[in-house]
Parts: structure tokens; sequence; C-alpha cells
């Protein structure tokens, strides 16, 4: 009798065949389907327009996709494309787009400054040394005029003067005398006709005029006569009346201010490259009598001020330190309707030994060196300069008081700030890339950017314009404006 095979068990041993050929076969085409349904996800993906949320999670699956140095594919939100048009108008020259390098950095701190004038340099008193009556003024207020220029004409009414030259020029006559005489005893001595004795007390009486003219040649000097004045004198024979009064020079010591003269004036001639100084202050007036040691005028010479510095008593350590290790300090001018002006870095030059009383300020002092900006003459030869930098003027000074080596250093308008983020713009081929960076300290005009791996020595980064790019990227990722908005179709 044949055994019966249920259909049941036929079911079942047809099912694990079936099942064993699936896995056999599945190995082979199983990769191939499932490659094919991704790619068509992914082509769904990229092809819907609202999708940018898709993309934003892929770059953060993938650690290259903001990997700008390494050349990877930019992440749109965070990239920037901008033309050359658009590169201008941001002020993105060549000149700020520049690779980054490690710098020291020295921290700051600031303090208020005032423009002020050298004591003892800047203003220059002219005074007449003789007493008399003022007969022309040659210079005006604000004049700008050069070393060995006229200003004043004085006729002299000094008495003491008067006799001075009066006394010189007699002496002068009986030593002519002394000397006509000494020749013609010499030839009479000679022949035996005059006793020896009589030339030598010619010859003594010469001697004695010598040393009373020379007596008297020194006072003239004393009264205020150069050399070549009382040489003038003695050339002439004749007493000078007229004083002229000429501008000095601040950088010699001993300068020809003074000129004694009978006639007309003669302007001196001066180099073009003499110091200018402005006729600041006119004290006198044509027709007016002065004495002896009166001020006439003050001359200002602004070529070199200072800078003097206020700083509060907490910081007068950090200022001496900084003095002592001769850093430079920066003075930073405020221009109405542009950016400061950063003058320079400028070395201390002393350093008040007291402290204000009433201002709690410790006062220190930074040479500024001045140039003429501007100089006009007018009509009537009256020559007029305005310098760049004037006594009074306010500005703000940067003092460094702690040096960091070895820091990424950018200018403050290269970081933009969103919140609690700080971004960089990173130059990568045509395309600048945003950057979160971490800050360690930044001030007026400094950002020192930490050295964690964001940024690298090398790179290429846009100095200036950081918070228009920002705002650029802001707009971007708000989209364009509906074409069909308030249409109705």
């Amino acid at each position: 009798m044949k055994p019966r095979i249920s259909k049941a068990c036929v079911g079942w041993t047809a099912g694990i065949i079936i099942i064993l050929l699936a896995i056999i076969f599945g190995r082979s085409w199983l990769p191939a389907t499932s490659e094919s349904v991704q790619k068509t996800i992914d082509a769904f993906r990229s092809s819907s327009p609202g999708d940018a949320g898709h993309h934003a999670a892929h770059s953060q699956d993938d650690p290259h996709a903001d990997d700008g140095h390494a050349g990877h594919a930019h992440d749109e939100s965070t990239s920037l494309e901008l033309s050359d048009k658009a590169l201008r108008n941001l002020g993105l020259t060549p000149e700020f787009i520049q690779p980054i390098s490690m710098t020291t950095f020295r921290r700051s701190i600031t303090v208020p400054a005032l423009v002020v004038e050298r004591p003892g340099r800047t203003h220059i008193q002219v005074a007449t040394p003789m007493t008399g009556v003022v007969t022309h003024v040659h210079a005006v207020p604000g004049e700008a005029v050069k070393p060995d220029t006229l200003l004043f004409r004085i006729r002299l009414t000094h008495e003491d003067l008067v006799k001075a030259q009066t006394d010189f020029l007699r002496t002068l006559g009986e030593l002519d005398v002394e000397h006509r005489e000494i020749e013609r005893l010499q030839a009479v001595t000679k022949s035996g006709a005059i006793a020896r004795k009589v030339l030598l007390e010619r010859e003594y009486a010469r001697d004695k005029l010598v040393a009373i003219l020379n007596a008297e040649r020194e006072a003239l000097r004393l009264h205020g006569l150069s050399i070549e004045q009382v040489d003038q004198i003695a050339k002439e024979r004749r007493l000078l009346r007229d004083l002229q009064v000429f501008a000095p020079s601040p950088d010699q010591e001993d300068g020809d201010d003074f000129k004694l003269t009978r006639g007309k004036f003669r302007r001196i001639s001066y180099s073009s490259d003499s110091p200018t100084l402005i006729l600041s202050d006119l004290r006198v007036h044509k027709g007016q009598a002065v004495t002896a040691g009166e001020t006439l005028c003050v001359l200002a010479d602004y070529r070199e001020l200072y800078i003097e510095g206020l700083a509060f008593a907490q910081d007068a350590g950090q200022i001496a330190s900084a003095s002592k290790k001769k850093w430079r300090v920066f003075p930073q001018f405020e221009r109405p309707g542009s950016d400061a002006e950063i003058k320079e870095g400028l070395e201390i030059v002393r350093l008040a030994n007291e402290v204000d009383a009433e201002t709690r300020t410790l006062k220190f002092y930074v040479q500024l060196s001045n140039h003429v900006q501007n100089d006009t003459t007018d009509a009537a030869g009256v020559r007029s300069v305005e310098w760049q930098y004037r006594p009074g003027q306010r500005l703000q000074l940067r003092v460094p008081v702690e040096e960091w080596p070895d820091q990424i250093v950018l200018p403050i308008d290269a970081v933009a700030k969103e919140g609690a983020e700080y971004y960089v713009f990173h130059q990568n081929g045509d395309h600048f890339d945003r950057i979160p960076v971490h800050v360690k300290h930044k001030d007026q005009n400094s950002a020192v950017i930490a050295n964690d791996g964001a940024l690298f020595p090398g790179d290429v980064v846009a100095l200036r314009s950081a918070h228009q790019m920002q705002m650029a990227l802001k707009n971007k990722a708000g989209g364009g404006v509906d074409p069909h908005a308030g249409h109705t179709h």
C-alpha cells in the first residue's frame, strides 16, 4: 500500500522552496533596485523649490559640506556670490581682500586727549630792545611770515642809545686824529727833529682810545645792536635813528632780528624751506610809543605740537608701563561725515609727576608733527596758511597696555555680529563663505579671532563690509518677491 502525502505537506514544501529561491536571486537584484529608488528620491528632492531644509540637514550630516578650505560644494544658505560692481560698492578692493596672518596684538585702553602747544617753543614773543615810536607795522594779525621778514619800523628816542652812538663816533674821530698824528711824528722822528718820547706819548694815547672804543662797542652790543650793526656805524660814521624789527628764526639761538638804519628799509630774502610762523597776537599800532622790553607781537610756530593725554588715576600704572616699554600710542581724530583718522604710532614724551587734584587725571604728552594743508596769498600779498592740527583740538589716544603674541587680528569691520554669533566671510573661489568664529577680544578698531580651526593663516577674507554681506545673506534667504502676488486668475 503506497503512503499517501497530504496536500498540506506539499504546500509547506513548495513555500520553503520559493523562499530559498527568493533569497538566492534577491542578493543580485536588490542593491540595484535600492540604488534606483534612492536616485529617484534624490532627484525629486533637488527638483523641489521649497526643500531647502533637506539640503541644510544633508549638509549637517556631511562633515565636508561646508569645508570651503577643501574645495567642496557651497552651502548656498551661507555663501554669497558678488559681482565686480557689488565688490566695488562694498569697498572690497584688492587691499581689503587679503590672507590672514598671525601677528602680535596689543590690548589698548582709550583715553581723552587734547592738542596743546609746546611750552617755550610754540610761541615767540617779539619785543623792542629800545625806546621809540612805531612808524610802520608791516604784518597783520593771522599773516604767515618767514624768519627775517620785516615786521616793524621804529624811530628811536632812546637817549642812552643816542648818547652811546655819539660817544662811539667821537672816539672814532679822535682815534683817526691820533693815527694821522702818529704817522706825521714817525716821519719827523726819523730825521731827529723831534724826540722819540713825543711819538711814544701819542702811541700811548692811541692805545687808550682803542680801549675806550672797544668798551663803547660793547655798550652798543648791550643795547641790542649786532656786530654787523656796530660795524655799519663805524663804517658810515653816522647815527642810525630807525630800528627795523624782523621775524626771528625759532631754529637759531642768536639771530639778526633788529637792524638800525638811517634810510629806507629793505626786505631780507629767505629760503623756501624756512619755517612758517603765524602772527597770532599784534600788540602795537602805528604811532604808538614803546619802551625797551615791550612786546610788539607774538609769533606762533605750529610745526611741532603736543598731544596731552588725560588718563584716570587707576590707569596711571598702565600708562607708565607703556612709556617704559616704548610702546607707541595711536591718536584718533574724529572727522565729521567720515571715518575717524588714526594717525601712525607716536612715542610718549613724558608723564606728569603729579595727578591733577580737581580732575583726578594723570597728564602725559606725545609729540605731534604738523604740516600746512592750505597755503594762499591774497591780492594785497598777505599770505595765510592752515595747519592740519590746531591747539585745542580734541581727540582720543589708544594706549597699549597688554601684549598677546601669535594672534589672528582682523579689522572690526571684517566681523559681523548676529545675536550671540560672530561671522567672517572667507573667499572661496568666486564666492564668500560665511564662517562662524569665536571672538576673544574686540575694541573699536580690531577683533582678535580664536585660532581654533575655523580660520587658518593664509585664508583670504574680506577685511571690511562684513555687516553688509550678512544683510545680503539674510535677504537672499528670505527669497524673491512672488510675481503673482496681488493678481487674480
